[in-house]
C-alpha cells in the first residue's frame, strides 16, 4: 500500500563529537514518523546519528493498520536500535505516546545496551472504562473515531489516520499490558515530558511509570503549553533542547 507523502522514515549517519551517540524515536499509534521528525532533525543538527522509522501499517490507510499487531512494530524498532547499536558507541531511545510505551519495552528487555530513554506523553494504560468492551467491540467493528491532531498551536496537523482501527487498538492494550509488568526492569536515566492538558492520554500513564521504574536518574517536565502531540507544539523547542542536554550529559558520564 503507498506510504502517504508525509510519512517517509527519516534517517541520520552523525557528525562531529556527538555522533557516537544515535538516537531511536519512535511515533505513536496512528501516527506516523511526521509527529517525530522535527524533532530528528534538531538532533541530526546537533550531530547525533538519528533514525525514525515508519512502523507497519501507519502512514498508509487504516485499514491496513488493522493487519498489524505490537509485535510488528516492536519488532521494527528492534530491528532498528540493533542497527544503531553497530553503528554508535550507546544509543538512546525515545517516543511520544504509544511510542513512548514500545520505546519503554525495548529498555525492559535491552537492559544497558539502550543509555537514556526519553518519553512524551507515554501511553502504558487508560482509564477509559470503554475498552473493557474492547476484546468484542474489535470483532464487530473495523474502527471508531480517530484521536488525531491534539495540538494547542493553531494550523498544525500531524498527518495520523482519521479512523481508529480497533483490532490494532486491541493489540495495544496488550503491549501496555506486558509493559507495565515489566516495568521494574527499567533502570536506565529515564527523562519524561508530560502535558498538563492531554485529551488523548491520562496522567495515570506518566503516574503508572514513574512509580513503577527502578531508574534513579529520573526527570519530569510538565509542558504547560502543549497538547497530546507536544513534539508538534508550543513546547517543542523545551523538548528538543532539554533532550539534548540529556543526552550529552549522559554521553560524557559514559
Amino acid at each position: 500500500m503507498p506510504v502517504q507523502a508525509h510519512a517517509e522514515e527519516f534517517r541520520s549517519p552523525g557528525s562531529g563529537v556527538n555522533a557516537a551517540s544515535g538516537v531511536l524515536l519512535s511515533h505513536g499509534f496512528t501516527g506516523s514518523p511526521r509527529s517525530m521528525r522535527p524533532f530528528a532533525e534538531h538532533l541530526a543538527t546537533e550531530g547525533f546519528g538519528v533514525a525514525v522509522p515508519r512502523l507497519p501499517g501507519h502512514g498508509t490507510d487504516w485499514r491496513e493498520m488493522n493487519t498489524t499487531r505490537w509485535q510488528d512494530w516492536y519488532a521494527v524498532l528492534d530491528n532498528e536500535l540493533e542497527r544503531l547499536r553497530k553503528e554508535h558507541d550507546r544509543v538512546f531511545v525515545a517516543g511520544l505516546s504509544m511510542g513512548g510505551c514500545l520505546v519503554l519495552r525495548l529498555a525492559e528487555q535491552h537492559g544497558a545496551d539502550i543509555s537514556g530513554v526519553i518519553l512524551v506523553n507515554p501511553s502504558v494504560r487508560t482509564d477509559d472504562k470503554r475498552l473493557v468492551l474492547l476484546p468484542v467491540l474489535q470483532a464487530l467493528v473495523p474502527s471508531f473515531p480517530g484521536i488525531s491532531n491534539d495540538i494547542k498551536k493553531p494550523g498544525v496537523d500531524e498527518g495520523a489516520y482519521d479512523r481508529m482501527p480497533l483490532k490494532a487498538l486491541h493489540s495495544l492494550s496488550k503491549l501496555w499490558q506486558v509493559t507495565r509488568e515489566d516495568l521494574a526492569k527499567v533502570t536506565q536515566p529515564v527523562l519524561l515530558f508530560r502535558s498538563t492538558v492531554d485529551h488523548v492520554v491520562e496522567p495515570s500513564s506518566g503516574l503508572a511509570i514513574l512509580g513503577a521504574i527502578s531508574s534513579r536518574d529520573v526527570t519530569e517536565v510538565l509542558l504547560e503549553d502543549s497538547y497530546h502531540v507536544a513534539t508538534l507544539d508550543n513546547d517543542a523547542p523545551r523538548i528538543f533542547a532539554d533532550s539534548t542536554t540529556f543526552i550529552e550529559r549522559l554521553s560524557i558520564d559514559a
